[in-house]
Protein backbone atom coordinates (compact mmCIF):
# COMPACT_ATOMS: atom_id res chain seq x y z
CA UNK A 1 0.00 0.00 0.00
CA UNK A 2 1.12 3.34 -0.52
CA UNK A 3 1.24 6.29 2.40
CA UNK A 4 -1.25 8.19 -0.02
CA UNK A 5 -3.37 5.47 -0.64
CA UNK A 6 -7.08 6.39 0.72
CA UNK A 7 -8.78 4.70 2.99
CA UNK A 8 -12.57 4.63 4.10
CA UNK A 9 -12.52 5.65 8.13
CA UNK A 10 -14.52 3.04 9.14
CA UNK A 11 -18.48 3.89 9.12
CA UNK A 12 -17.92 7.65 9.00
CA UNK A 13 -18.19 9.54 5.53
CA UNK A 14 -14.10 10.21 6.03
CA UNK A 15 -11.17 9.16 4.24
CA UNK A 16 -7.67 9.56 5.53
CA UNK A 17 -4.61 8.39 3.97
CA UNK A 18 -3.18 4.95 5.11
CA UNK A 19 -0.02 7.35 6.43
CA UNK A 20 -0.74 9.99 9.36
CA UNK A 21 1.44 12.74 10.04
CA UNK A 22 1.57 12.17 14.11
CA UNK A 23 2.16 15.80 15.65
CA UNK A 24 3.93 14.47 19.05
CA UNK A 25 7.21 15.98 17.82
CA UNK A 26 6.73 19.00 17.11
CA UNK A 27 5.07 19.62 20.58
CA UNK A 28 9.11 19.47 21.64
CA UNK A 29 8.76 16.34 23.40
CA UNK A 30 11.95 15.42 25.18
CA UNK A 31 13.79 18.12 22.72
CA UNK A 32 13.30 20.92 20.73
CA UNK A 33 12.64 21.20 17.11
CA UNK A 34 12.85 24.11 15.55
CA UNK A 35 10.28 25.93 13.26
CA UNK A 36 11.99 25.83 10.20
CA UNK A 37 11.98 21.84 10.82
CA UNK A 38 8.86 21.48 12.07
CA UNK A 39 6.69 22.93 9.36
CA UNK A 40 9.86 21.44 6.59
CA UNK A 41 8.40 17.83 7.79
CA UNK A 42 4.38 19.43 7.52
CA UNK A 43 5.24 20.41 4.03
CA UNK A 44 7.09 17.63 3.22
CA UNK A 45 4.04 15.14 4.20
CA UNK A 46 2.04 17.55 2.45
CA UNK A 47 3.65 17.14 -0.70
CA UNK A 48 4.08 13.04 -0.63
CA UNK A 49 0.20 13.23 -0.42
CA UNK A 50 -0.42 12.70 3.22
CA UNK A 51 -4.05 13.90 3.95
CA UNK A 52 -4.34 12.77 7.73
CA UNK A 53 -2.44 15.17 10.56
CA UNK A 54 -3.64 14.26 14.49
CA UNK A 55 -2.64 16.60 17.42
CA UNK A 56 -3.53 17.35 20.79
CA UNK A 57 -3.90 20.14 23.41
CA UNK A 58 -1.25 17.94 25.36
CA UNK A 59 1.67 18.02 23.03
CA UNK A 60 3.58 20.18 24.00
CA UNK A 61 0.90 22.34 26.02
CA UNK A 62 -0.68 23.67 22.81
CA UNK A 63 2.27 24.18 20.59
CA UNK A 64 1.55 20.92 18.60
CA UNK A 65 -1.71 22.42 17.52
CA UNK A 66 -0.42 26.26 17.08
CA UNK A 67 2.28 24.57 14.89
CA UNK A 68 -0.28 22.09 12.83
CA UNK A 69 -2.99 24.82 12.15
CA UNK A 70 0.42 27.27 11.37
CA UNK A 71 1.58 24.50 8.78
CA UNK A 72 -2.21 23.56 7.13
CA UNK A 73 -3.55 27.22 7.09
CA UNK A 74 -3.16 27.96 3.44
CA UNK A 75 -4.19 24.47 2.47
CA UNK A 76 -7.85 23.81 1.27
CA UNK A 77 -9.88 22.62 4.51
CA UNK A 78 -11.46 19.76 2.25
CA UNK A 79 -8.56 18.29 1.17
CA UNK A 80 -7.40 16.83 4.77
CA UNK A 81 -8.43 15.36 7.29
CA UNK A 82 -7.60 16.47 11.26
CA UNK A 83 -7.97 14.78 14.60
CA UNK A 84 -7.38 16.42 17.85
CA UNK A 85 -8.27 15.32 21.41
CA UNK A 86 -10.25 16.46 24.79
CA UNK A 87 -9.43 15.69 28.37
CA UNK A 88 -7.28 18.61 29.12
CA UNK A 89 -7.95 22.20 29.36
CA UNK A 90 -4.75 24.58 28.77
CA UNK A 91 -4.62 27.73 30.99
CA UNK A 92 -2.37 30.52 30.14
CA UNK A 93 0.04 30.84 32.58
CA UNK A 94 4.10 32.30 32.83
CA UNK A 95 6.75 30.13 31.43
CA UNK A 96 8.49 30.16 34.66
CA UNK A 97 5.88 28.56 36.57
CA UNK A 98 5.27 26.02 34.29
CA UNK A 99 6.27 22.02 35.05
CA UNK A 100 7.07 21.08 31.38
CA UNK A 101 8.34 17.54 31.72
CA UNK A 102 8.69 15.44 29.25
CA UNK A 103 8.34 18.26 27.41
CA UNK A 104 10.88 21.38 26.38
CA UNK A 105 10.18 24.80 25.69
CA UNK A 106 6.59 24.57 25.03
CA UNK A 107 3.48 26.39 25.03
CA UNK A 108 3.02 28.90 27.65
CA UNK A 109 -0.06 26.90 29.19
CA UNK A 110 -0.72 25.09 32.08
CA UNK A 111 -2.07 21.89 31.05
CA UNK A 112 -5.55 20.31 34.03
CA UNK A 113 -7.68 17.43 33.62
CA UNK A 114 -10.88 17.84 32.60
CA UNK A 115 -13.29 15.36 31.23
CA UNK A 116 -16.37 17.21 32.46
CA UNK A 117 -19.28 18.44 29.87
CA UNK A 118 -18.33 22.23 30.00
CA UNK A 119 -14.42 21.21 30.01
CA UNK A 120 -14.78 18.75 26.84
CA UNK A 121 -16.29 21.80 25.03
CA UNK A 122 -14.25 24.49 26.55
CA UNK A 123 -11.47 22.16 24.98
CA UNK A 124 -13.14 21.77 21.91
CA UNK A 125 -13.26 25.41 21.12
CA UNK A 126 -9.89 26.20 22.22
CA UNK A 127 -8.14 23.48 19.94
CA UNK A 128 -9.68 25.44 17.16
CA UNK A 129 -8.39 28.72 18.02
CA UNK A 130 -5.37 27.26 18.76
CA UNK A 131 -5.48 25.64 15.12
CA UNK A 132 -6.47 28.34 13.57
CA UNK A 133 -9.10 26.25 11.88
CA UNK A 134 -12.84 26.59 11.61
CA UNK A 135 -13.46 22.40 11.73
CA UNK A 136 -12.20 19.48 13.36
CA UNK A 137 -12.98 16.11 11.36
CA UNK A 138 -12.11 13.57 15.02
CA UNK A 139 -11.93 14.20 18.10
CA UNK A 140 -10.99 11.83 20.76
CA UNK A 141 -11.01 11.52 24.39
CA UNK A 142 -7.29 11.42 25.66
CA UNK A 143 -5.57 9.26 28.25
CA UNK A 144 -8.23 7.82 30.13
CA UNK A 145 -6.23 5.02 30.90
CA UNK A 146 -4.15 3.19 34.19
CA UNK A 147 -1.05 4.18 32.42
CA UNK A 148 -1.83 7.82 31.98
CA UNK A 149 -4.10 8.14 35.37
CA UNK A 150 -3.44 4.98 37.79
CA UNK A 151 -5.52 3.90 40.26
CA UNK A 152 -7.85 7.15 39.61
CA UNK A 153 -8.55 5.46 35.97
CA UNK A 154 -11.77 3.43 36.53
CA UNK A 155 -13.07 6.93 38.40
CA UNK A 156 -12.01 8.93 35.30
CA UNK A 157 -13.22 6.57 33.07
CA UNK A 158 -16.74 6.26 34.02
CA UNK A 159 -17.15 10.55 34.38
CA UNK A 160 -15.63 10.24 30.62
CA UNK A 161 -18.17 7.86 29.37
CA UNK A 162 -20.81 9.86 31.46
CA UNK A 163 -20.04 14.00 30.76
CA UNK A 164 -17.24 13.76 28.23
CA UNK A 165 -19.87 11.69 25.83
CA UNK A 166 -22.42 13.65 26.69
CA UNK A 167 -20.47 16.54 24.98
CA UNK A 168 -18.87 14.79 21.69
CA UNK A 169 -22.13 13.35 20.79
CA UNK A 170 -23.48 16.72 20.84
CA UNK A 171 -21.12 18.02 19.05
CA UNK A 172 -21.39 14.99 16.50
CA UNK A 173 -25.41 15.22 16.25
CA UNK A 174 -24.66 19.17 15.13
CA UNK A 175 -22.20 18.20 12.78
CA UNK A 176 -19.32 20.56 14.41
CA UNK A 177 -17.04 16.70 14.31
CA UNK A 178 -17.56 13.78 11.98
CA UNK A 179 -16.14 11.10 13.98
CA UNK A 180 -15.60 10.81 18.06
CA UNK A 181 -13.47 8.50 19.74
CA UNK A 182 -11.13 7.62 22.66
CA UNK A 183 -7.03 7.40 22.20
CA UNK A 184 -5.32 5.85 24.98
CA UNK A 185 -2.67 3.33 25.29
CA UNK A 186 -4.54 -0.08 26.27
CA UNK A 187 -7.04 -2.05 24.03
CA UNK A 188 -8.97 -2.96 27.32
CA UNK A 189 -10.07 0.74 27.72
CA UNK A 190 -11.33 1.09 24.07
CA UNK A 191 -12.78 -2.42 24.42
CA UNK A 192 -14.95 -1.39 27.14
CA UNK A 193 -15.62 2.02 25.76
CA UNK A 194 -17.27 0.61 22.31
CA UNK A 195 -19.16 -1.97 24.67
CA UNK A 196 -20.60 0.87 26.65
CA UNK A 197 -20.95 3.72 24.08
CA UNK A 198 -21.55 4.39 19.84
CA UNK A 199 -18.23 5.65 19.15
CA UNK A 200 -17.26 5.75 16.04
CA UNK A 201 -13.02 5.42 16.42
CA UNK A 202 -10.35 4.71 18.35
CA UNK A 203 -6.59 5.98 18.51
CA UNK A 204 -4.66 3.07 19.91
CA UNK A 205 -0.42 3.69 20.81
CA UNK A 206 1.77 0.78 20.77
CA UNK A 207 -0.83 -1.66 21.53
CA UNK A 208 -1.31 -3.55 17.70
CA UNK A 209 2.18 -3.92 16.40
CA UNK A 210 4.48 -6.64 15.34
CA UNK A 211 5.07 -7.46 18.71
CA UNK A 212 1.84 -7.00 20.16
CA UNK A 213 -1.78 -8.62 19.16
CA UNK A 214 -3.32 -9.42 21.80
CA UNK A 215 -6.67 -7.14 20.71
CA UNK A 216 -7.55 -9.95 17.55
CA UNK A 217 -9.10 -11.75 20.67
CA UNK A 218 -12.01 -9.22 21.37
CA UNK A 219 -11.67 -5.90 20.97
CA UNK A 220 -10.69 -5.41 16.91
CA UNK A 221 -13.45 -8.03 16.37
CA UNK A 222 -15.72 -5.76 17.97
CA UNK A 223 -14.62 -2.78 15.98
CA UNK A 224 -15.32 -4.86 12.79
CA UNK A 225 -18.58 -5.95 14.37
CA UNK A 226 -19.58 -2.29 14.90
CA UNK A 227 -17.79 -0.02 12.14
CA UNK A 228 -15.48 1.23 14.30
CA UNK A 229 -12.27 2.54 13.03
CA UNK A 230 -8.87 2.03 14.99
CA UNK A 231 -5.89 4.52 13.95
CA UNK A 232 -2.59 2.95 15.42
CA UNK A 233 0.01 5.12 16.87
CA UNK A 234 3.31 4.31 18.38
CA UNK A 235 3.41 1.15 15.98
CA UNK A 236 7.63 0.83 16.55
CA UNK A 237 6.61 0.18 20.13
CA UNK A 238 8.22 3.62 21.09
CA UNK A 239 11.38 2.57 19.37
CA UNK A 240 12.25 -0.78 19.38
CA UNK A 241 10.03 -1.55 16.19
CA UNK A 242 12.40 1.05 14.46
CA UNK A 243 15.61 0.71 15.79
CA UNK A 244 16.14 -2.73 16.07
CA UNK A 245 17.63 -5.02 19.27
CA UNK A 246 20.21 -2.54 20.12
CA UNK A 247 21.66 -1.50 23.43
CA UNK A 248 19.56 0.73 24.37
CA UNK A 249 16.52 0.17 22.80
CA UNK A 250 13.21 1.87 24.09
CA UNK A 251 9.68 -0.37 24.54
CA UNK A 252 6.87 1.19 25.81
CA UNK A 253 9.03 4.48 26.54
CA UNK A 254 11.22 2.52 28.72
CA UNK A 255 14.51 0.28 28.03
CA UNK A 256 13.32 -2.40 26.40
CA UNK A 257 13.40 -5.72 28.92
CA UNK A 258 15.53 -8.70 27.85
CA UNK A 259 12.61 -10.97 26.41
CA UNK A 260 11.66 -8.01 24.35
CA UNK A 261 14.96 -7.83 22.99
CA UNK A 262 15.07 -11.63 22.10
CA UNK A 263 11.74 -11.56 20.63
CA UNK A 264 13.03 -8.21 18.10
CA UNK A 265 16.11 -10.52 17.58
CA UNK A 266 14.42 -13.16 16.18
CA UNK A 267 12.31 -11.28 13.60
CA UNK A 268 15.08 -9.10 12.62
CA UNK A 269 16.77 -12.62 11.66
CA UNK A 270 13.80 -13.39 9.47
CA UNK A 271 13.67 -9.62 7.96
CA UNK A 272 17.49 -10.22 7.30
CA UNK A 273 16.50 -13.36 5.08
CA UNK A 274 14.03 -11.54 3.15
CA UNK A 275 15.88 -8.02 2.82
CA UNK A 276 12.97 -6.50 5.00
CA UNK A 277 13.88 -3.69 6.58
CA UNK A 278 12.09 -4.00 10.07
CA UNK A 279 10.61 -0.97 10.40
CA UNK A 280 8.60 -1.15 6.93
CA UNK A 281 7.54 -4.87 8.55
CA UNK A 282 6.40 -2.77 11.66
CA UNK A 283 4.53 0.00 9.11
CA UNK A 284 2.71 -2.60 6.78
CA UNK A 285 1.95 -5.04 9.26
CA UNK A 286 -0.62 -2.17 11.03
CA UNK A 287 -2.51 -1.45 8.20
CA UNK A 288 -3.26 -4.76 6.81
CA UNK A 289 -6.17 -4.80 9.30
CA UNK A 290 -9.32 -4.31 7.95
CA UNK A 291 -10.57 -2.09 10.83
CA UNK A 292 -7.41 -0.03 10.74
CA UNK A 293 -7.37 2.53 8.03
CA UNK A 294 -4.14 4.49 8.95
CA UNK A 295 -1.09 4.43 11.13
CA UNK A 296 0.26 7.68 12.54
CA UNK A 297 3.88 8.22 12.91
CA UNK A 298 5.76 11.05 14.57
CA UNK A 299 9.24 11.96 13.46
CA UNK A 300 11.88 14.32 14.29
CA UNK A 301 13.33 15.18 11.21
CA UNK A 302 12.55 15.43 7.44
CA UNK A 303 15.16 12.95 6.83
CA UNK A 304 13.28 10.70 9.10
CA UNK A 305 10.18 11.31 7.54
CA UNK A 306 11.39 10.37 4.52
CA UNK A 307 12.77 7.28 5.34
CA UNK A 308 9.31 6.38 7.35
CA UNK A 309 7.02 7.28 3.91
CA UNK A 310 10.19 4.97 1.82
CA UNK A 311 8.98 2.30 4.51
CA UNK A 312 5.60 2.39 4.12
CA UNK A 313 5.78 1.30 0.67
CA UNK A 314 9.14 -1.20 0.60
CA UNK A 315 8.51 -4.14 -1.29
CA UNK A 316 7.93 -7.41 1.27
CA UNK A 317 6.95 -11.02 -0.07
CA UNK A 318 4.30 -13.15 0.90
CA UNK A 319 6.63 -15.79 2.54
CA UNK A 320 8.22 -13.24 4.97
CA UNK A 321 4.51 -13.26 6.33
CA UNK A 322 4.28 -16.95 6.29
CA UNK A 323 7.91 -17.48 7.79
CA UNK A 324 6.91 -15.12 10.97
CA UNK A 325 3.94 -17.22 12.01
CA UNK A 326 5.81 -20.68 10.94
CA UNK A 327 7.76 -19.32 13.44
CA UNK A 328 5.66 -18.13 16.14
CA UNK A 329 6.71 -14.39 15.88
CA UNK A 330 3.07 -13.56 14.37
CA UNK A 331 -0.03 -14.78 15.38
CA UNK A 332 -1.55 -16.95 13.04
CA UNK A 333 -4.97 -14.94 12.59
CA UNK A 334 -2.94 -12.24 12.66
CA UNK A 335 -4.00 -10.40 9.10
CA UNK A 336 -0.93 -9.58 6.87
CA UNK A 337 -0.53 -7.26 3.65
CA UNK A 338 -1.29 -8.66 0.57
Amino acid sequence: MQPDALVKFGRVDLKVTAFGFGTAPIGNIFREIDEETSDGMIQTAWNAGIRYYDTAPMYGHGLSELRTGHGLRWRNRDDFVLSSKVGRVLKPARKDDIDYAPWTNAGRFTMHFDYSYDGTMRSFEDSLQRLNLESMDICFIHDVDRFTRGDEQPAVFRQAMDTCWAALEELRDQGAVKAIGVGVNEWEVCHEALKQRDFDCFLLAGRYTLLEQESLEEFLPLCEERGAAVVIGGGFNSGILATGAIEGAKYNYAPAPPEIIERVGKIEQVCADHDVPLPAAALQFVVAHPVIPSFIAGTRTVEQLEKNLAWFSHPIPADFWSELKERKLLREDAPVPG
